[in-house]
């Protein structure tokens, strides 16, 4: 996820080389997408992960054809690209991403060279939270966004939280982003868009209400999960993420880390701790039962499982204030 500016350029140099060999597949796989899956003169729209699809699909409905370049189950940190999906990126009347979320994304935009129109950067639209190994998060300051031209400059967010849809508001802001872009592509279906986009910003703003209310008054604001995901939840609701990874989900803490963390769970009189869907469970596992604690999952909503093709985000994020409550034991 994210990570500093000299290992992104390296990863996004290897990227490039590779798809720098297999052009003709990326012509093929291009060539057999003709939009058959949506309705016919949809717009094109490639969407870096799940939630990004959401918002698109919600905004866009049938006037629009949405591929998730992230498959479902696939962590997206660790998605990779098949030749057809190159060639969406290629073809699509617009990418929604997160610059440094994603190298594959990122280098398969850079190679695609689309023009500025075509690529909505989520990294515009919200301010962001640097995110330290620990979990403890900060506001990235505004004014370093305030005069970037991210599209043509490129930025470097280095250890950035990526998970912006934890925060209702901020998928609101990104939802509303996607409206304007869509009315932009497509004026003669702007008022479509735009009543779609009061129609989510509606349940959004609904949602955030809900999480006000259901963690204004809890015994612990405390809450230990996997990695270091939920810092806009945390910064949006006044809680303390306590992270058993930092930013990157596979990193494995230290023994010293580990026993910090136990201790916390028992003196903060925690008695959750978190796991996720698309992660290994062991780790947070090993601290409940050192602690003498239970464990339950608290999605990051990264993408859909098995067990969740039949949720959406809203569920997920209801299922996540439900989690929360009887964790920190909030009335």
């Amino acid at each position: 996820m994210l990570p500093g500016s000299s290992a992104r350029r390296a990863l996004s140099q290897r990227v490039l080389a590779t798809l720098a060999v297999v052009p003709l597949a990326v012509g093929l796989a291009s060539c057999g997408s003709d939009g058959s899956d949506g309705a016919e003169g949809a717009l094109r729209i490639s969407a870096a992960a799940y939630p990004f699809a959401y918002a698109a699909e919600r905004i866009g409905g049938t006037m629009v054809d949405v591929d998730n370049l992230t498959s479902p189950g696939v962590e997206p940190h660790d998605a990779e690209l098949t030749p057809r999906q190159l060639g969406e990126i290629r073809d699509s009347d617009l990418v929604v991403f997160l610059d440094g979320f994603q190298p594959q994304v990122d280098a398969a935009i850079e190679q695609a060279d689309l023009d500025k129109q075509a690529l909505l950067d989520v990294a515009d639209v919200v301010t962001l939270l640097d995110a330290s190994d620990d979990g403890h998060t900060h506001v990235e300051g505004e004014e370093n966004h305030a005069d970037e031209d991210h599209a043509d400059k490129g930025h470097d967010h280095g250890a950035v939280d990526p998970h912006v849809w934890l925060d209702p508001m901020r998928m609101k802001a990104v939802a509303d982003a996607v409206a304007d872009r869509l009315a932009e592509l497509d004026p003669d279906n702007a008022e479509t868009y735009r009543e779609n986009a009061a129609t989510f910003d509606e349940e959004l703003t609904a949602l955030d209400s809900d999480f006000r209310t259901g963690l204004a008054q809890c015994e612990t604001r405390t809450f230990v999960t996997s990695h270091a995901a939920f810092g806009y939840l945390a910064d949006a609701y006044d809680l303390e993420q306590v992270a058993i990874a930092g930013i990157e989900p596979n990193t494995e803490p230290s023994t010293q880390q580990l026993a910090e963390i136990v201790d916390l769970v028992k003196s903060a009189g925690i008695t959750t701790v978190f796991t996720e869907e698309l992660t290994s469970p062991r780790t947070a596992d090993t601290i409940a039962r050192e602690a003498g604690v239970t464990t339950a999952v608290l999605s990051p909503i990264e993408g859909l499982s098995d067990d969740t093709e039949d949720e959406t985000y809203l569920s997920l994020m209801r299922q996540n204030l439900t989690a929360l409550k009887k964790a920190n034991r909030c009335s």
